[in-house]
């Protein structure tokens, strides 16, 4: 694995000079939620729809992860080394999380990558994930029973994903993950 990922980076550096090394090796993770609350499976972050015919103009949702089908979905990847710079980035939709304002309740959207201060999020050690702009709003899944999906055996659980006031009440709403496919 490790030969052919600097087999690639060399073939890029050498024959493609306009390449980024960052585009050349991308690790693709899914964003869960610890606490597996009503859904054995997980929920992690997702774009409503589904997989590549997801539609990133209705936004983000908490979603059961697809990794239990043995790999991360499209709908579902995000760019780890993106991740360490604070950009929460789906490569296949070429686009990064956004929050829709920096007040409590704001849902989650994606939008072109800008570095805004909307596109800004600190993963801080406890597992909260925070509007930099605002670091006491923290990402949050929705309290209550989950709604059911379209799909899945068994169904799929779905929640919606707003900022919070990030809050040891919210814990089991707020703790975040990552994971590659199994």
């Amino acid at each position: 694995m490790i030969k052919s990922a600097l087999s690639i980076t060399i073939f890029s550096l050498l024959i493609l000079p306009n390449v980024v090394l960052t585009d050349v090796i991308t690790e693709r993770v899914e964003i869960f939620l610890i606490d597996p609350l009503d859904e054995p499976r997980h929920f992690c972050i997702d774009i409503r729809g589904y997989k590549l015919k997801a539609r990133i103009n209705r936004g983000l949702q908490a979603h059961t992860c697809y990794s239990y089908q043995g790999e991360i979905a499209v709908d579902q990847a995000f760019d780890l080394n993106k991740i360490t710079t604070s950009q929460f980035y789906l490569p296949s939709f070429d686009v990064c999380m956004e929050a829709k304002s920096a007040v409590a309740s704001a849902g989650l959207g994606l939008k072109e990558c800008n570095r805004g201060k909307l596109q800004e999020f600190n993963w801080d050690v406890t597992g909260r994930i925070q509007l930099i702009n605002k670091l006491e709003l923290c990402l949050t899944a929705a309290k209550g029973k989950s709604k059911r999906g379209g799909g899945g055996s068994p169904v799929h659980l779905i929640r919606n994903l707003t900022l919070e006031p990030c809050s040891d009440l919210l814990k089991h709403y707020q703790i975040w993950s990552t994971r590659r496919a199994k």
